[in-house]
């Protein structure tokens, strides 16, 4: 009874610390494995202070070490309604902590709740936070990368191509920081919101019904690929039917076009959703391609 105690005592004073710790750390996702509030005081365009209204991420960090390391900002997917947080999160962050790279899984804002633009604030928000705490947390500010499934990839590929230099007249000196990911990574992205290769769901919960087909276009991120989006890693299958695999051709052939370095892998069989497929023993090699192309880009070491 007494050991009981003890251990939730300790507990308890942990998660407190954890509260009361500075940059802005105010609550714990697990004991190993903290959470940060994007804005400790609300977030922009907050319908309540719920855990819903409340953008955060999750800080699946190793100890800092005397080389700077890259660092990644996870988006799971789950149609813009829902997160995939254990096979599109948690087995995410552990895969890049085992190549030495940190992870920082993002649990954004959803529907029907919010729609655009709460999602690329959160997206923005995740990567400048990060890149503002870089010397902190022993990471190289240009070596951020995000990743995103389903669509999560779509809010990867919208801040892969709708970032911005940072206002350095912000008060917030986290708004004065770039928000622009230094490489992306793409799994079954969905990229459009126009037909025909379009998820409806997703583009439904994100824009709403009846949107403005300008917004649409603006968001179809196929369209809105320059020289500065940054290096792209792209896996798809052929067989998936809730998000075909035009999606991803689309970008990359848009990447290829603007003279961006980028990969596609596209398998023939696999389901959607299939995360890191570890299971499959076909599937299960595409995480071995990404490892490389990280290697080949300079960011694992």
């Amino acid at each position: 009874m007494m050991r009981g105690k003890v251990l939730s005592l300790v507990y308890a004073l942990i998660v407190v610390g954890l509260w009361l710790a500075g940059g802005g750390l105010k609550e714990a996702a697990t004991l190993e494995h903290p959470a940060v509030l994007l804005w400790p005081q609300g977030a922009p365009g907050a319908v309540g202070t719920d855990d819903a209204d409340r953008p955060s991420l999750i800080l699946c960090s190793l100890p800092k070490a005397q080389t700077a390391r890259s660092a990644v900002v996870v988006c799971p997917g789950g149609g813009y309604g829902m997160l995939a947080m254990d096979h599109e999160g948690r087995q995410i962050a552990e895969w890049l902590n085992s190549l030495g790279l940190d992870a920082y899984i993002l649990k954004y804002r959803l529907a029907p709740r919010y729609h655009h633009p709460a999602m690329i604030n959160d997206a923005q928000r995740a990567l400048r936070y990060v890149r503002a705490h870089a010397g902190e947390w022993g990471i190289a500010p240009d070596r951020i990368g995000i990743w995103g499934f389903s669509a999560g990839g779509h809010l990867a590929s919208t801040a892969a191509t709708h970032f911005d230099a940072g206002n350095l007249s912000a008060s917030d000196p986290i708004d004065r920081v770039s928000s622009r990911p230094d490489f992306a990574i793409l799994a079954y992205p969905v990229i459009t919101c126009s037909e025909p290769f379009m998820h409806q769901g997703s583009c439904k919960n994100l824009l709403g019904g009846n949107p403005d087909p300008k917004l649409a276009d603006y968001l179809s991120n196929e369209k809105q690929v320059t020289a500065g989006t940054p290096p792209t890693f792209l896996f798809h299958t052929n067989d998936d039917e809730t998000v075909p695999a035009e999606n991803s051709v689309a970008f990359y052939m848009a990447l290829r076009k603007a003279g961006v370095p980028a990969e596609l892998h596209i398998y023939q069989h696999g389901r959607h959703g299939v995360g890191l497929a570890q299971n499959d023993p076909v599937l299960s090699s595409w995480p071995q391609r990404l490892e490389g192309w990280l290697r080949l880009r300079g960011y694992v070491m």
